[in-house]
């Protein structure tokens, strides 16, 4: 029976302890298949990588030889590694690898285990204090002699290692098949904006709900709103720390209000006076004018406080001829923000302005209820996205905790 709990105390080895360095050459350039070790896609071909050959096919009886579950150490730096990648070879194939490398194979140690050990930080302490970036600023230099004494601290019980392993396999299993679900939602929900919203130039969907017939009709963005007009302009010196909710760009995303907890602004009820703010309500569409991207907009929601908005901002206030979840979604298809980007005006900070955005020709059925019917399917595709983004943050986090504490 397997145990459920583990009590040994955790051994401290060298790397040259537990692996052996490769050193066997493409002699006869019998293995064609060059590899390639990076940080962020692990160890592939470098045909896939590069989407052609690097490696001079002259060149490669040089190269080592790594088979796999082989590991490579990669010297080049990165914001995602630091000190190079190490990574494990799951090509499922035997393959070659510039002598630039460090290539070592692991002995009688769970390899799915180093293999974790190494997407941790506990090693960086030590490839801090015994090496140097070198000559080159996006290399790490490291004697072979010196990586062999990196610590590597293992539970000396291999059921415990194994259980570590595999308890991250799963997760990390599970957090992939989060985020291929993400990107397909995406991409479902892009391909039908363009199936319900017209193409530009044209008055009516690909694809329309039934019982509708109306013909849809063509009209300026300003056209559809009650009130439109631009924030207040707020300086740093008029804020507060309680008081009216200041709303800013950082808080608009694409059909999607961003809620930034902890780093809320505020004015005062008296600035709010001196200033003669313009309040904004629950339901109100706020529209960034500023990247990124220009001209994405949400709906405001509820937060139990007044609120006001910041002066990149327009205030859109529909009538109660519009459905503001129908305008929403259509200020997120491509044919919006390609009318936006191609207006686009200023210096380091591009911006479109709010008459450019009054001028946009919405395509808009004259019934109230087919605009109501397409926004509520869009929010209700926004919620389900919404939720498998807030589970894969969810589990980056768990995974992030796990790596920092289930390794010592």
């Amino acid at each position: 029976m397997a145990k459920s709990f583990f009590y040994d105390i955790w051994e401290r080895k060298k790397l040259g302890d537990v692996a052996e360095k490769v050193i066997q050459k493409n002699n006869n350039n019998a293995f064609k298949n060059v590899l390639t070790n990076s940080a962020e896609y692990g160890i592939i071909s470098q045909r896939d990588f590069f989407e052609r050959n690097i490696a001079n096919k002259n060149n490669i009886s040089t190269y080592y030889i790594v088979q796999n579950d082989d590991f490579v150490y990669n010297p080049r730096i990165s914001n995602l590694a630091p000190y190079g990648p190490i990574n494990r070879n799951k090509t499922g194939y035997t393959g070659i690898i510039s002598p630039l490398y460090y290539v070592f194979r692991v002995l009688n140690i769970n390899t799915a285990f180093i293999e974790w050990y190494f997407k941790t930080t506990c090693w960086h302490k030590f490839m801090y204090q015994h090496g140097d970036s070198g000559a080159r600023s996006d290399r790490f230099s490291i004697k072979d002699n010196e990586l062999k004494k990196l610590p590597i601290k293992l539970p000396a019980d291999d059921m415990e290692q194994e259980k570590i392993a595999k308890t991250l396999t799963s997760l990390d299993n599970t957090l992939q098949l989060h985020e291929r679900k993400c990107e397909e939602l995406a991409l479902i929900k892009k391909a039908l904006l363009q199936k319900l919203f017209p193409k530009k130039d044209e008055f009516k969907p690909e694809v329309r709900y039934k019982n509708f017939s109306d013909t849809w009709e063509q009209r300026k963005l300003v056209s559809l709103f009650s009130k439109f007009t631009d924030g207040d302009w707020i300086e740093s010196k008029d804020q507060a720390n309680t008081g009216i909710r200041l709303i800013q760009t950082g808080n608009i995303g694409i059909t999607e209000f961003i809620n930034k907890f902890g780093n809320e602004k505020w004015i005062s009820e008296e600035t709010f006076k001196k200033l003669n703010c313009e309040e904004i309500f629950p339901g109100d569409i706020i529209i960034s004018r500023l990247p990124d991207p220009a001209g994405r907009a949400c709906i405001l929601p509820k937060l139990d406080t007044r609120m006001i908005t910041a002066v990149d901002c327009t205030i859109a206030r529909t009538s109660r001829e519009t459905s503001a979840e129908f305008i929403v979604q259509y200020l997120s298809t491509q044919t919006y923000f390609k009318y936006v980007q191609s207006c686009l005006a200023g210096g380091t900070r591009q911006r479109i302005s709010r008459k450019n955005l009054a001028n946009f020709n919405v395509s808009i059925p004259t019934e109230i209820n087919e605009q109501k019917q397409i926004g509520f399917f869009f929010k209700q595709l926004d919620t389900l996205i919404a939720l498998h983004k807030r589970k894969l943050e969810k589990l980056k986090q768990l995974k992030k905790f796990l790596l920092q504490n289930m390794f010592i």
